[in-house]
């Protein structure tokens, strides 16, 4: 399964009904899970680990270095789990030793067309990266976020489970969990409360997350005001409470 025009560095692993296309190149220290398909000129270097049933399309470049100045060629890392689909020309870096020293994918997500993650991102699972959209480096992307397409992450920023990018939306603060941003400045546009049904939560949960949200966002209050308010009103809903411990971790501030 392995077509004759690819060159396998000796020191890759690749696992049983591994499928890798002409003219693809996999180099040394990298590992390859069972039933992963990679498509034709796929370029992949080490240290990087694939999981299983990945699905990796023409001309991506996965595990390069870092694009960082301060990289040195330090050991680093890439991982990806399994069942992800990566398609045409992305690119996804390696860790540096500023930070984790790994970048990491988690499984189940679909990376479209030309998608950068960068150095030191973590993903979590069953996100949707649109076309083009982009992860500066030491970003945090939590499980189910959708990205849309051109939208992009500024360093160290982090998106919380749930949210979602509109096309185009350049995020330069933390992005709470359920919430919405749109238009170049990342505003928050109310809650994902499609991709919420969409995934069973049920309408007890959407209303009392609408309750948060207007605390946080249409009350005029600070965010630490803010808080207070919801720890008083704080429920049994652990989705609420999701949204209260985010803020409170927020290192770079939410969007507002």
């Amino acid at each position: 399964m392995i077509h004759p025009t690819a060159i396998i560095d000796p020191l890759a692993r690749i696992a049983a009904n591994v499928h890798i296309g002409p003219y693809s190149v996999i180099g040394a220290n990298v590992e390859i899970g069972e039933g992963t398909w990679i498509g034709p000129h796929v370029v992949i270097q080490g240290p990087t680990k694939i999981g299983k049933e990945n699905k990796i399309f023409q001309f991506a470049s996965l595990g390069e270095v870092p694009q960082d100045l301060k990289f040195l060629g330090e050991v680093t890392y890439l991982e990806i789990g399994d069942r992800n689909t990566i398609r045409e020309c992305c690119t996804f870096n390696r860790g540096t030793i500023q930070d984790k020293g790994i970048t990491r994918i988690g499984h189940d997500n679909l990376f479209m067309a030309y998608v950068h993650i960068a150095h030191d991102c973590v993903v979590g699972n069953g996100t949707i990266f649109a076309n083009n959209a982009s992860l500066a480096g030491h970003v945090t992307v939590e499980d189910f976020v959708i990205m849309s397409a051109f939208s992009g992450v500024f360093q160290r920023c982090r998106m919380g489970a749930h949210s979602f990018a509109s096309m185009g939306a350049l995020i330069d603060k933390d992005v709470p969990p359920f919430v919405k941003v749109a238009n170049q400045d990342a505003k928050p546009f109310g809650l994902n409360t499609v991709g919420m049904k969409r995934r069973g939560f049920s309408d007890e949960t959407v209303m009392q997350l609408k309750r948060a949200y207007k605390v946080i966002y249409r009350q005029g209050l600070t965010v630490k005001v803010a808080l207070e308010e919801l720890q008083a009103m704080l429920t049994d809903c652990p989705e609420v409470k999701m949204f209260i411990d985010f803020l409170q971790l927020s290192e770079r501030g939410i969007v507002r």
